[in-house]
């Protein structure tokens, strides 16, 4: 796990994704239907580049209280990787619930200036979540099924103090679940870009 932590560790840096995010793994769904159920009505192949554009100009409108407005979906073996830059909307209990009918989720949401969560669904129910900076908040119908995982990446839902590097020790817990780890290589590839402002 330290291995995989080291790997991890640039999600704790102010790097290309900055420090609001969301990235959500999708089992089984492929990028134009991860689009579809961010409610965005088709896709755009982009460079992450290109997105990160389109969201800084969204953002600047907005003055950031809406979100980044735009996910980009890359797939990965039997997962798809949407990344929302400045964005939380695969967060969100009422998405989420649509994001994980008949499939499986796992999202990490960075957020400097309010609360990083981490939520697993499947079916439209969220099973377990956490506050990665606090691992004792956590919810959900069965959040004990994530603790061995927690536990492994030193997140320990027993312990009330702040873990070193929580957004990383996170992805060390998606990346166990799903198989995925969210390297920086993902930014490298070409994203499918749908439109979700709202």
């Amino acid at each position: 796990m330290t291995d995989l932590l080291t790997e991890l560790t640039w999600l704790e840096t102010y790097g290309p994704l900055n420090d609001i995010f969301c990235v959500s793994f999708l089992r089984g769904l492929d990028p134009p239907e991860v689009l579809r159920r961010f409610g965005a009505a088709s896709g755009e192949r982009l460079a992450f580049a290109d997105l990160n554009s389109l969201v800084s100009e969204y953002v600047e409108q907005t003055q950031g209280g809406s979100g980044g407005g735009y996910v980009g979906v890359a797939p990965s073996g039997e997962w798809s990787v949407a990344i929302e830059p400045w964005g939380w909307q695969g967060n969100l209990p009422e998405v989420i619930g649509g994001l994980s009918k008949g499939s499986e989720v796992v999202a990490i949401n960075r957020h400097d200036y309010a609360e990083a969560h981490f939520v697993h669904a499947v079916d439209g129910t969220v099973l377990g979540g956490f506050l990665p900076r606090l691992p004792s908040e956590r919810y959900g119908s069965d959040p004990e099924r994530l603790t061995p995982w927690m536990c492994e990446a030193g997140l320990d839902p027993e312990q009330d103090e702040r873990p070193p590097n929580p957004i990383a020790a996170a992805f060390a817990v998606a990346a166990r679940m799903t198989g995925v780890t969210f390297t920086p290589e993902f930014l490298e590839r070409p994203l499918l870009v749908g439109d979700i402002r709202t």
